[in-house]
């Protein structure tokens, strides 16, 4: 069994003292990586996080050892386990996969310094002061997307143009649902369309919640919340099944069949948390960092999707797309 397996074993108990004692012991830092999906959920974000730990010079087993946390897409567990790797004495935590991970981190510690990715406005949810300036133990990477809504559905409605309603998949559990709703109302009352919301939180709740797309809705829009990405296939195929385009913020659902995606670079967004955790081991305060504000937009675009739902694709946005995928 690898080590990051052994740490993360049982769903991301605390089987991993012995391993963070003897690093410790040994002057190695240990990093506390908080995530609220599943251990197995879009793998390639923590890979990413240990590049940009490694282009600071960290690299896991040999000179730093990492804590992995994961929730399991279950936020009630996330104050446990951020007060489990205060209390394990990390040297930094790592609060990913989420607003309720940084939420949780934030309520377990001021003093241990805190990196965090979120989709959201980081000084209105109160995680800093400023942007510039965070002013306290937190800094971290904001994908603002949460404020995509209107791009989105001004894409949507390119490719779909005959979409009179469109659905948007919001989890009520997600604390930027309310943020993420009220930009898409504003953007499709600009386009002249109407919103149908759908609220879901666990698998059940997804299949009930698109069960009766069609007729209802032309086209589906997924809300921002890193939930709906670890049950990419089941909304994707739920969708599909009665020919419903799916757009989303997350590209792994254009290689699902969803029909687009804009957002952005999830696994830059990692890899910049990664470079911020080692800079902080180097002896930077995260009061010092400003927030990065990651912009490394793309466009997906799944060809085969657009062919099967009998979708013809604007030269406009083929033209802008970053990827195409057959």
């Amino acid at each position: 069994m690898k080590r990051r397996e052994c740490i993360t074993l049982l769903g991301g108990a605390a089987v991993g003292w012995p391993l963070a004692a003897r690093a410790q012991q040994s002057g190695m830092p240990v990093v506390g990586y908080l995530n609220g999906l599943g251990q197995n959920d879009r793998p390639n974000l923590a890979a990413a996080f240990r590049r940009g730990l490694g282009e600071t010079g960290y690299v896991e087993g040999r000179n730093l050892a990492i804590e992995y946390r994961f929730a399991e897409n279950q936020s009630e567990r996330l104050p446990a386990l951020a007060a489990d790797l205060v209390g394990r004495k990390v040297a930094v935590m790592a609060a990913t996969g989420g607003t309720n991970p940084v939420l949780a981190a934030k309520a377990a510690t001021a003093t241990i310094p805190i990196v965090f990715t979120s989709g959201g406005d980081p000084v209105q949810q109160g995680f800093v002061a400023s942007l510039n300036r965070p002013g306290a133990n937190i800094t971290g990477i904001t994908f603002f997307n949460s404020v995509l809504g209107a791009k989105i559905l001004g894409l949507l409605h390119e490719m779909v143009p005959d979409a009179a309603i469109i659905a948007l998949l919001v989890n009520p559990k997600d604390p930027l649902s309310a943020s993420i709703r009220s930009d898409a109302q504003e953007a499709a009352r600009a386009l002249g369309r109407q919103l149908l919301v759908l609220n879901a939180g666990t698998p059940r709740e997804i299949d009930l919640a698109l069960a009766t797309l069609r007729p209802r809705a032309g086209a589906l829009v997924v809300g921002g919340d890193p939930y709906f990405s670890s049950r990419r296939q089941q909304i994707v195929a739920l969708a599909m099944r009665d020919a419903i385009p799916v757009v989303s913020t997350v590209r792994e659902f254009v290689e699902e069949g969803a029909l687009m995606s804009y957002g952005n670079d999830s696994a830059d967004g990692y890899r910049r948390a990664g470079v911020y955790v080692g800079r902080i081991l180097k002896g930077e305060k995260p009061a010092d960092l400003p927030v990065d504000q990651a912009t490394k937009l793309e466009l997906v675009i799944n060809l085969q999707t657009a062919k099967i739902l009998g979708l013809s694709i604007p030269s406009g946005l083929l033209s802008v797309a970053d990827e195409l995928i057959e």
